[in-house]
């Protein structure tokens, strides 16, 4: 029985599988466009236009929303001077210094970015039916 015992602790201890993906390049996401960062410097940005909000998931690359796989949350984006947002932004890399992340392709959808459009219509119909409903009784 012991001996048993030891077989299955020596299977699950040694037979686990760990999953990690490895990113292609760094990369990070804005109004669902995914921008890869390069090595180039940028000398002057103009506004802040968002910031990191999420990371991905380390096994399966899922995110949503604004997200970067290299930089924390609460990492800037900025608008580089001369360059549509839709080109190209800057990524604080630390305080006065910035890297070019360049557009690459629209994100992947998640369906959260569904749900919250569903419930808006759905708020909407109930409160139209409510009027409707109301007006109607009023009515009669």
């Amino acid at each position: 029985m012991k001996k048993s015992i030891f077989i299955l602790f020596m299977f699950f201890a040694f037979c686990s599988t760990t999953q990690a993906l490895s990113w292609a390049y760094p990369f990070v996401v804005w109004k669902g466009n995914v921008y890869e960062v390069t090595d180039e410097d940028v000398i002057k940005v103009e506004n802040v236009i968002g910031e990191v909000k999420s990371k991905p998931d380390d096994r399966t690359g899922d995110y949503i929303g604004d997200a970067s796989n290299i930089y924390p949350v609460g990492t800037k984006y900025y608008e580089i001077s001369g360059v549509s947002p839709s080109d190209a932004l800057a990524v604080v890399v630390e305080e006065g210094k910035w890297k070019k992340a360049v557009f690459v392709h629209k994100a992947q959808t998640h369906w959260t970015s569904y749900v919250f459009k569903a419930f808006l219509f759905f708020i909407v119909l109930s409160l139209l039916i409510a009027i409707v409903i109301s007006i109607k009784n009023s009515k009669d």
